[in-house]
């Protein structure tokens, strides 16, 4: 028997979206530049609300618990990736799993835990997370969740070049223990995942990555994020996240009719940003808001915007396997 805990993921936003038109950026002197990655990006790996798994060999297929027959796919999926001798049946016990398509990467997490318990059950306990995710399918633009599955922290991955099954890891870090984040989750239904989710980015394709836009972007993580970071200067790093993820959601407007994906969601960034949270910002395609805060501010946060749902997360350090 093998247990898996796993974290959630919040994405502060794409560094660049995939062009149909070029494959290079505009280089010096006239020359074609280098090579256009797709996608990239930035987020967070926390602890809650998070996900946990228990897989062990049973006689026949079955799942229990929440998003079960969302785990059985999954867990199918990696048996069938094995050799033909090691296949067998499991059974698959969802103990907890938040909601799917709030922002916060549970397919992915799931995923990866399902996979990760089999594969420990098979053997295979030194697969990393990107075998995993091949394994099953995920990573097919953002690989946050996967490195961040591994490592936790903050990530930040440079997108793929054509032909890249999983995006590169290009930095994890950590984050100050006094710092923390308030997970919100306004009261708005999101649609943005599978076809719908496909269909926005191949209708965005078309516009290709601009370059000023993807160039900012890269300016706001590398003189930005990064360095208030290593100084731990909490406000400094939480303008440039808010800053970040403004733009990509501005870049994401044409599909999902504005900077955040509903009112509730732009209602609940305005009053955190009224009072004082800088780090504030839409995870994925929403609905779930963070706020990047000190530990100490959490109570009076919470107070003020007691009407929306909202959880005290710690930074994940990566999934656990026991």
């Amino acid at each position: 028997m093998t247990r898996v805990v796993a974290p959630s993921r919040l994405h502060f936003g794409l560094l660049g979206l995939p062009a149909e038109s070029r494959e290079r950026w505009p280089g010096v002197d006239g020359a074609p530049g280098l090579p256009i990655r797709h996608f990239g990006g930035v987020g967070l790996m926390v602890e809650r609300p998070g996900l946990a798994v228990t897989v062990e060999g049973a006689p026949a297929w079955s799942a229990s618990g929440p998003l079960a027959p969302r785990a059985l796919e999954f867990a199918r999926q990696a048996v069938e990736s094995l050799p033909a001798r090691e296949r067998r049946p499991f059974h698959i016990s969802m103990e907890t799993a938040p909601e799917e398509h709030t922002g916060l990467g549970v397919g992915t997490q799931l995923g990866l835990a399902v996979a990760k318990a089999i594969a420990v059950e098979c053997g295979h306990a030194d697969w990393p997370a990107a075998e995993l995710a091949v394994r099953i399918g995920r990573g097919e633009r953002s690989a946050i969740g996967v490195h961040g599955f591994e490592r936790g922290g903050l990530i930040v991955e440079g997108g793929k070049l054509p032909g890249e099954t999983i995006s590169p890891l290009v930095g994890r870090y950590d984050l100050p223990a006094s710092w923390s984040v308030l997970v919100f989750t306004p009261d708005a239904a999101s649609e943005w995942h599978g076809g719908r989710e496909r269909l926005a980015f191949a209708r965005l394709g078309h516009l290709g990555p601009a370059p000023g836009e993807t160039d900012a972007l890269c300016r706001l993580v590398l003189t930005g994020m990064l360095p208030a970071l290593a100084s731990a200067d909490s406000q400094g790093f939480g303008e440039a996240v808010y800053e970040f993820n403004a733009r990509v959601g501005d870049a994401f407007a044409p599909a999902q009719g504005g900077r955040y994906a509903s009112p509730a969601v732009a209602a609940c960034v305005a009053r955190l940003r009224a009072l004082g949270v800088t780090g504030v910002g839409q995870s994925s395609w929403g609905p779930t808001v963070f706020a990047l805060i000190r530990r100490e501010e959490a109570e009076a946060i919470l107070k003020h915007v007691s009407d929306v749902p909202a959880v005290l997360a710690g930074v994940s350090a990566g999934a656990t396997v026991s």
